[in-house]
Protein backbone atom coordinates (compact mmCIF):
# COMPACT_ATOMS: atom_id res chain seq x y z
CA UNK A 1 0.00 0.00 0.00
CA UNK A 2 3.39 2.02 0.75
CA UNK A 3 4.62 1.73 -2.29
CA UNK A 4 1.51 2.22 -4.07
CA UNK A 5 0.84 5.70 -2.32
CA UNK A 6 4.62 6.67 -3.07
CA UNK A 7 4.14 5.57 -6.87
CA UNK A 8 0.91 7.93 -7.19
CA UNK A 9 2.95 10.81 -5.63
CA UNK A 10 5.61 10.14 -7.81
CA UNK A 11 3.70 10.31 -10.79
CA UNK A 12 1.34 13.09 -9.99
CA UNK A 13 -2.00 10.82 -11.07
CA UNK A 14 -3.63 11.65 -7.63
CA UNK A 15 -7.77 11.89 -8.64
CA UNK A 16 -8.57 15.90 -9.08
CA UNK A 17 -11.72 16.78 -7.83
CA UNK A 18 -14.24 17.71 -10.71
CA UNK A 19 -14.98 21.02 -11.77
CA UNK A 20 -18.37 19.82 -12.95
CA UNK A 21 -20.09 20.26 -9.73
CA UNK A 22 -19.85 23.40 -9.75
CA UNK A 23 -21.48 23.67 -13.51
CA UNK A 24 -24.27 21.44 -11.60
CA UNK A 25 -24.11 23.61 -8.79
CA UNK A 26 -25.06 27.36 -10.07
CA UNK A 27 -27.88 26.87 -12.61
CA UNK A 28 -29.96 25.10 -9.28
CA UNK A 29 -28.98 28.10 -7.43
CA UNK A 30 -30.34 30.61 -10.33
CA UNK A 31 -33.24 28.70 -10.77
CA UNK A 32 -33.61 27.79 -6.69
CA UNK A 33 -33.86 31.62 -6.27
CA UNK A 34 -36.01 32.92 -9.53
CA UNK A 35 -38.37 30.45 -7.99
CA UNK A 36 -38.30 32.24 -4.52
CA UNK A 37 -38.71 35.16 -5.71
CA UNK A 38 -41.76 34.07 -8.23
CA UNK A 39 -43.53 33.14 -5.53
CA UNK A 40 -42.85 35.99 -2.64
CA UNK A 41 -43.89 37.92 -5.54
CA UNK A 42 -47.15 36.31 -6.04
CA UNK A 43 -48.10 35.92 -2.86
CA UNK A 44 -47.72 40.11 -2.05
CA UNK A 45 -49.90 40.84 -5.34
CA UNK A 46 -52.81 38.11 -3.75
CA UNK A 47 -51.99 39.54 -0.42
CA UNK A 48 -52.68 43.33 -1.14
CA UNK A 49 -55.22 45.16 0.57
CA UNK A 50 -55.99 48.75 -1.19
CA UNK A 51 -58.42 50.98 1.44
CA UNK A 52 -59.87 54.14 1.05
CA UNK A 53 -61.77 56.69 3.30
CA UNK A 54 -65.64 56.72 2.51
CA UNK A 55 -65.68 60.36 1.46
CA UNK A 56 -63.33 59.56 -0.96
CA UNK A 57 -65.09 56.74 -2.29
CA UNK A 58 -68.06 58.51 -2.45
CA UNK A 59 -66.66 61.17 -5.06
CA UNK A 60 -66.52 63.79 -2.29
CA UNK A 61 -63.03 64.78 -3.20
CA UNK A 62 -63.38 65.96 -6.25
CA UNK A 63 -62.21 62.35 -7.95
CA UNK A 64 -63.65 59.39 -9.10
CA UNK A 65 -62.77 55.86 -7.39
CA UNK A 66 -61.47 53.17 -9.39
CA UNK A 67 -61.45 49.43 -8.57
CA UNK A 68 -59.64 47.24 -11.09
CA UNK A 69 -60.85 43.59 -12.20
CA UNK A 70 -58.86 40.91 -14.04
CA UNK A 71 -59.55 37.79 -15.22
CA UNK A 72 -57.55 36.00 -12.81
CA UNK A 73 -59.40 36.05 -10.20
CA UNK A 74 -61.60 38.01 -8.71
CA UNK A 75 -61.74 41.84 -6.68
CA UNK A 76 -63.49 42.50 -3.29
CA UNK A 77 -65.27 45.84 -2.61
CA UNK A 78 -65.83 45.55 1.01
CA UNK A 79 -68.21 47.72 3.48
CA UNK A 80 -67.50 45.50 6.61
CA UNK A 81 -64.68 48.38 7.72
CA UNK A 82 -67.14 51.17 7.29
CA UNK A 83 -69.77 49.31 9.25
CA UNK A 84 -72.22 49.67 6.02
CA UNK A 85 -74.64 47.48 4.51
CA UNK A 86 -75.32 47.13 0.78
CA UNK A 87 -78.69 48.03 0.12
CA UNK A 88 -78.64 48.47 -3.91
CA UNK A 89 -76.38 47.50 -6.70
CA UNK A 90 -76.42 48.99 -10.43
CA UNK A 91 -74.17 48.02 -13.29
CA UNK A 92 -74.09 49.77 -16.14
CA UNK A 93 -72.43 46.95 -18.55
CA UNK A 94 -72.61 43.57 -17.45
CA UNK A 95 -71.57 42.17 -20.82
CA UNK A 96 -67.81 41.84 -19.35
CA UNK A 97 -68.22 41.28 -15.93
CA UNK A 98 -69.31 38.84 -12.96
CA UNK A 99 -71.14 39.93 -9.65
CA UNK A 100 -71.43 38.22 -6.50
CA UNK A 101 -72.79 39.30 -2.95
CA UNK A 102 -71.80 37.89 0.69
CA UNK A 103 -75.39 38.26 1.60
CA UNK A 104 -78.74 39.22 -0.07
CA UNK A 105 -78.99 42.04 -2.44
CA UNK A 106 -80.97 44.33 -5.09
CA UNK A 107 -79.46 44.34 -8.01
CA UNK A 108 -79.82 46.59 -11.20
CA UNK A 109 -78.34 45.80 -14.39
CA UNK A 110 -77.92 47.94 -17.30
CA UNK A 111 -79.79 51.74 -18.05
CA UNK A 112 -83.42 50.53 -16.71
CA UNK A 113 -84.12 51.29 -13.43
CA UNK A 114 -87.17 49.65 -13.23
CA UNK A 115 -85.74 45.86 -13.69
CA UNK A 116 -84.66 44.59 -10.37
CA UNK A 117 -83.11 40.99 -9.54
CA UNK A 118 -82.70 39.50 -5.83
CA UNK A 119 -84.11 40.67 -2.73
CA UNK A 120 -84.93 44.34 -2.53
CA UNK A 121 -86.70 44.44 0.58
CA UNK A 122 -83.99 42.75 2.81
CA UNK A 123 -80.42 43.29 0.94
CA UNK A 124 -77.53 42.99 3.72
CA UNK A 125 -74.73 41.68 1.92
CA UNK A 126 -70.94 44.18 3.19
CA UNK A 127 -69.05 42.55 0.03
CA UNK A 128 -69.32 42.86 -3.71
CA UNK A 129 -66.75 40.32 -5.47
CA UNK A 130 -66.23 41.61 -9.42
CA UNK A 131 -64.44 39.19 -11.28
CA UNK A 132 -63.47 39.87 -15.62
CA UNK A 133 -65.15 37.47 -18.08
CA UNK A 134 -64.72 37.74 -21.93
CA UNK A 135 -66.99 40.42 -23.50
CA UNK A 136 -70.58 38.92 -24.18
CA UNK A 137 -73.04 39.86 -27.25
CA UNK A 138 -75.30 42.04 -25.63
CA UNK A 139 -77.67 43.88 -27.64
CA UNK A 140 -77.47 47.80 -27.21
CA UNK A 141 -74.24 48.14 -24.88
CA UNK A 142 -71.21 49.74 -26.77
CA UNK A 143 -67.89 48.43 -26.68
CA UNK A 144 -65.62 50.10 -23.74
CA UNK A 145 -62.51 49.59 -21.65
CA UNK A 146 -64.46 50.26 -18.39
CA UNK A 147 -67.81 50.45 -16.61
CA UNK A 148 -70.08 52.44 -13.81
CA UNK A 149 -70.59 50.69 -10.57
CA UNK A 150 -73.09 52.15 -8.29
CA UNK A 151 -73.62 50.95 -4.85
CA UNK A 152 -75.78 52.48 -2.21
CA UNK A 153 -74.81 51.43 1.31
CA UNK A 154 -76.88 52.03 5.18
CA UNK A 155 -75.60 52.45 8.24
CA UNK A 156 -76.90 53.70 11.66
CA UNK A 157 -79.97 55.36 9.46
CA UNK A 158 -78.03 56.99 7.11
CA UNK A 159 -77.98 56.31 3.57
CA UNK A 160 -74.08 56.84 1.57
CA UNK A 161 -74.12 56.76 -2.48
CA UNK A 162 -70.95 55.08 -4.21
CA UNK A 163 -70.16 55.47 -7.62
CA UNK A 164 -66.97 53.42 -8.55
CA UNK A 165 -65.48 53.23 -12.39
CA UNK A 166 -64.52 49.50 -13.31
CA UNK A 167 -61.20 49.39 -15.05
CA UNK A 168 -61.05 46.07 -17.44
CA UNK A 169 -57.66 44.61 -16.98
CA UNK A 170 -54.99 42.37 -18.07
CA UNK A 171 -52.06 40.53 -16.67
CA UNK A 172 -51.37 39.02 -13.26
CA UNK A 173 -54.29 40.87 -10.56
CA UNK A 174 -52.10 43.70 -7.76
CA UNK A 175 -54.65 43.46 -5.39
CA UNK A 176 -57.60 41.06 -3.95
CA UNK A 177 -59.29 43.63 -2.33
CA UNK A 178 -60.72 47.52 -2.13
CA UNK A 179 -61.86 48.10 1.67
CA UNK A 180 -63.93 51.54 2.53
CA UNK A 181 -63.28 52.62 5.76
CA UNK A 182 -64.97 55.41 8.16
CA UNK A 183 -64.41 58.19 7.51
CA UNK A 184 -61.77 60.08 10.71
CA UNK A 185 -62.18 63.24 12.31
CA UNK A 186 -61.60 66.07 10.71
CA UNK A 187 -58.83 68.21 11.96
CA UNK A 188 -60.96 71.20 10.83
CA UNK A 189 -65.05 70.76 11.57
CA UNK A 190 -65.67 73.10 8.35
CA UNK A 191 -63.91 70.99 5.93
CA UNK A 192 -64.37 67.10 4.85
CA UNK A 193 -61.95 64.87 5.61
CA UNK A 194 -61.05 64.26 2.18
CA UNK A 195 -59.88 67.98 1.46
CA UNK A 196 -56.75 67.03 3.42
CA UNK A 197 -53.99 64.65 2.50
CA UNK A 198 -54.46 61.82 4.71
CA UNK A 199 -54.28 58.34 3.29
CA UNK A 200 -56.38 55.25 4.57
CA UNK A 201 -55.30 52.42 6.68
CA UNK A 202 -53.10 50.55 4.36
CA UNK A 203 -53.41 52.21 1.25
Amino acid sequence: MILLLNKLKTSGNFPKKSSRNHLFFLPSLIIATLITLFIGKAVANNAVLRSIFSCQAQGLGGVTPTIDIWYQQGTNLSFIQAGETIKKVWLNDPSQVTIDFDGPMCMQFGQDRNINQGDCQNSAARVIQLRRIPKLNIPGLPNTKNTLLTVVTEAQGKTKLYAFRVIYNQGSPEYSTLAIFADPPSPDASKPICEFPKKAPNQ
